[in-house]
């Protein structure tokens, strides 16, 4: 019995987050809101979770790679330790 409530639980809490992801649209004025010296959880607080992330960790830092992707559309921001360093994007007004 407890099992089962703990896979409906999971269940729900799934569904909300996947349906959450999905309501977020990418837009030039979200983008053009994150600036360099951000960390991931703020960027993400304005663009949500990325569709793509590429992580690597050196000696001396540690470099991850986010991607949003919408439709033909492009995001790529670069993190050096948890900080923005660059932005790319494709999107227009």
């Amino acid at each position: 019995m407890l099992r089962a409530a703990r896979v409906i639980a999971f269940s729900v809490a799934l569904a909300l987050c996947v349906g959450g992801c999905f309501e977020k649209r990418i837009r030039k004025a979200n983008v053009d809101e994150v600036t360099e010296g951000m960390s991931k959880k703020q960027v993400e607080s304005i663009l949500g979770p990325p569709t793509t992330v590429d992580s690597a960790d050196w000696v001396i830092m540690k470099k991850t790679t986010y991607i949003y992707r919408q439709g033909k559309d492009t995001v790529t921001l670069v993190f050096k330790d948890d900080k923005l360093q660059s932005k790319e994007s494709t999107l227009r007004d």
